[in-house]
């Protein structure tokens, strides 16, 4: 067979009807294009001469389109020509040329771009030569610096590029083969990135959102990447680094806050539920009539929006301004409320970080130290049974109280006093309304004043609002207890500062508004937390009806998410709530999946539907049959 290799210009050259390669001729041009700008032409064409005087391309098509391609962006120089090599071909030996050729193998690929690297050649040059994103040669620049033993691993196949993938988390080889070998048979890829990555924090954590991770670095931090993650995964190595940062800028805020007065800010990651102190809250006062017309103005504004657009879904722009009259409107709200100078004056604040990752500001805290009780004037009676009580205090025991300036025995005053108790409750329990009145000052008093006053009432009514946090992280940051928080401070702000005269602030409020504080002071008591140890089940009977009274709807509360349910359980469970929210089909199609990959397939099915796990459900029509009891184990799989 003659062969003869002659230089010809590119535009007398075309592809051949014999040419074998149909599918996928066109992949890879843009690559191609700059390997052979950067490197020349390895490799002549194959091709035979027409009669025309042009030379039809039996292989080498992918090789043509990207020196067209060089030619058209004028990369090339004029009269541009190609090294081919003539024969009499057709079909078979396309064919030939095509099967024959062995691919690189990717282990060779990877470890080939690393040595680029070695030589002295970045990144950006690499995907230059090569016409790659600078994430595709980083990501093989990676997989190329792998423990040698993974590597090989890879090469015989005990490795897939997955797992080889997950490994690169750390660029640590002696940390790769540690895991290596202590994963055993159980090499998921979500594994190998947990193992790698157990002791650090996400970059998904609420500090990182709160510092920012260019902070973090800057500062000398480590990170771990996932090159081959689509969300861009990281993780950070120096813990105590972040807890250090973290610390020092919730300090410049709580700095500015010392700015206005306040006697004390302490700085921490959580808020000290268990912090002993009365909190005080700021009140009303007089604003300007140009105030007063902004906030007008700008609620008019933002209701007009959405009455003009009442579905959930705007434009960016209609959402930007909803966004901005909102934030108006709160920031003109906050100054028609103040502190008083002498609460400011013996306060404090705390200044903590929020599971939303913001900074989160308590104001009007005071301590037990700094707590000095107001001074309460003396009526006449009183001064009057002072005096009385002076100029017979001689004359009777110590031991003996006096009641009227008359000497009584304990036994006495007992029993007179509960002559009096009986009496009180006949005619308290025939009044209804003052009844309720009295319910709602002692239940308040202890959820407003509680810390002061320890016994304010003579009502025997004790109210008890368990700590929820330690039972479910970032509660108190959820959409109810937000919800909650406001309210309480809305009213807090509408009540006297003293406990004494709450009574009469009471008595003037309307039915409405009392009832509404009065639910308010309620609803803190529920505790309807299933624990293992505990035993309550008519406790647990009354919750569900009081739930179904209320019509309670959960889902305006939670979400079936990873972190909250579906990565916390097994993937029996997870399979199961996506049967029930989605579909059966839906179902199957996890079950090749790993755990995490099913869990986040499953968050992403489920997120937009009503689905619940049995126990937050309200009524029969969330679930078909009955309410499965509640399994406690130790841990899901």
């Amino acid at each position: 067979m003659s062969r003869e290799l002659i230089e010809v210009p590119l535009k007398q050259l075309v592809v051949s009807d014999s040419n074998v390669r149909r599918t996928g001729s066109a992949d890879g041009v843009e690559e191609l294009a700059a390997s052979i700008l950067a490197h020349g032409l390895l490799q002549p064409l194959l091709v035979e001469a027409r009669e025309d005087g042009r030379y039809a391309v039996i292989a080498g098509s992918r090789r043509l389109m990207a020196l067209k391609l060089l030619s058209k962006r004028k990369a090339l120089p004029r009269g541009f020509t190609v090294p081919v090599m003539v024969m009499e071909a057709g079909e078979e030996e396309s064919l030939a040329e095509n099967v024959v050729r062995m691919p690189l193998h990717p282990a060779d690929q990877f470890e080939a771009f690393r040595r680029l690297e070695l030589s002295g050649l970045g990144s950006a040059e690499i995907a230059a030569r090569f016409g790659v994103s600078l994430r595709t040669v980083r990501q093989r620049l990676a997989l190329g610096a792998v423990s040698p033993h993974l590597m090989q691993a890879y090469r015989e196949g005990e490795l897939t590029l997955a797992q080889l993938e997950a490994f690169t988390v750390t660029d640590d080889p002696v940390r790769q083969d540690e895991v290596y070998q202590g994963l055993g048979s159980f090499r998921e890829a979500w594994r190998i990135r947990a193992a790698l990555t157990q002791a650090d924090v996400s970059g998904r954590d609420r500090r990182v959102q709160f510092l920012g991770l260019d902070a973090y670095e800057i500062a000398g931090g480590g990170v771990l990447r996932d090159l081959f993650s689509t969300t861009d995964e990281v993780w950070l190595t120096d813990v105590a680094l972040l807890d250090r940062l973290c610390l020092s800028k919730l300090g410049e805020i709580a700095d500015g806050v010392r700015q206005e007065g306040w006697l004390w800010t302490e700085v921490l990651m959580e808020f000290p539920h268990g912090h002993g102190c009365r909190r005080l809250y700021p009140h009303a006062v007089d604003q300007d009539d140009e105030a007063v017309a902004q906030r007008l103005a700008a609620s008019m504004a933002l209701e007009k929006l959405y009455q003009q657009h009442p579905h959930d879904e705007v434009g960016e722009d209609i959402a930007a301004e909803m966004t901005r009259l909102e934030e108006e409107i709160a920031r003109l709200s906050e100054q028609a409320y103040a502190y008083d100078p002498d609460v400011i004056a013996r306060a404090g604040a705390f200044v903590v970080l929020g599971h939303d990752g913001q900074a989160r500001i308590e104001r009007g805290f005071v301590r037990l130290q700094d707590d000095i009780a107001e001074p309460q004037e003396e009526s006449a009676e009183q001064a009057a049974h002072s005096a009385t009580s002076d100029s017979v205090s001689a004359e009777v025991p110590s031991a003996e109280p006096e009641i009227g300036g008359v000497a009584l025995s304990d036994r006495l005053i007992a029993d007179l006093s509960a002559q009096r108790t009986i009496a009180l409750r006949d005619a308290l329990a025939r009044q209804p309304e003052i009844a309720l009145l009295a319910l709602a000052h002692s239940l308040i008093l202890q959820g407003f004043y509680g810390v002061r006053y320890d016994a304010p009432s003579c009502l025997s009514i004790r109210i008890d609002s368990p700590a929820l946090a330690h039972h479910a992280e970032g509660i108190d940051d959820g959409p109810a207890a937000r919800a909650i928080a406001e309210r309480h401070e809305e009213w807090a702000r509408l009540m006297p500062q003293e406990a004494a005269a709450l009574w009469h602030w009471l008595a003037a409020l309307d039915r409405d508004s009392r009832d509404a504080l009065l639910a308010h002071v309620v609803a803190q008591s529920v505790n309807a937390v299933i624990l293992p140890h505990e035993r309550r089940t008519n406790a647990i009977h009354d919750a569900d009806r009081l739930a179904q009274t209320a019509g309670l709807a959960m889902r305006d509360y939670w979400c079936p998410t990873v972190p909250a349910y579906l990565g916390r359980v097994t993937k029996a469970a997870i399979m199961q709530a996506v049967s029930e929210g989605v579909s059966d089909e839906a179902a199957r199609r996890l079950t090749s999946l790993t755990k995490v990959e099913m869990a986040r397939e499953a968050e992403r099915r489920l997120v937009e539907t009503d689905w619940l796990p049995a126990c937050l459900r309200t009524s029969a029509s969330e679930v078909e049959g009955e309410q499965e009891p509640v399994v406690f184990a130790d841990a899901a799989e």
